[in-house]
């Protein structure tokens, strides 16, 4: 497969699985909603497709999951700045470990952060910042913790082999 079709068809199906896991395994907290399945798919592409792609993944999951009814605004900058330094991050280093604090600290504090203003702005919602950071953190923190140990497991027989072969090592 060539270098430019692999990673547009690897964010196709992942924005899928994001759409699908976030419709189906999604809950309420405060004024978020919880969706630990796309801090999962947001790792998984950092890790296997770099920031770019993965910000282009978070972008499009939640785009049709709020046109679909299934997401809310918050799902932008929580999601998007997760994906894009776990990929950063683990780019960067070369660890695992690094994309998954990437993505705790970019979806779980600073996406909250940037959440609020976008919740007040847009959704008219005046409640306090701090109720944003547990809800963003709990679901970055249980989705990141569950990609890690899923990339984890495939990682010397599946995924490294993968990318050596994909950056022509």
């Amino acid at each position: 497969m060539s270098k430019k079709v692999y990673p547009m068809t690897l964010t196709a199906m992942l924005v899928a699985l994001g759409v699908i896991g976030g419709s189906l395994f999604s809950f309420s907290i405060g004024v978020a909603k919880v969706a630990p399945v796309q801090h999962l798919i947001n790792l998984v592409s950092g890790v296997l497709l770099g920031p770019w792609w993965a910000v282009a993944q978070a972008f499009l999951t939640s785009l049709i999951r709020n046109l679909m009814g299934t997401g809310t605004v918050l799902a932008f900058p929580g999601s998007m700045i997760g994906a894009f330094l776990s990929g950063w991050l683990f780019r960067l280093t070369g660890k695992l470990v690094a994309g998954l604090l990437g993505e705790m600290v970019g979806s779980g504090i600073l996406g909250a952060l940037v959440a609020y203003p976008v919740a007040a702005w847009l959704m008219g919602t005046t409640g306090a910042v701090w109720l944003f950071l547990p809800s963003f953190f709990m679901s970055a923190m249980v989705g990141a913790l569950v990609g890690y140990v899923l990339l984890k497991s495939m990682w010397s027989t599946v995924i490294a082999p993968q990318l050596t072969k994909l950056r022509g090592k």
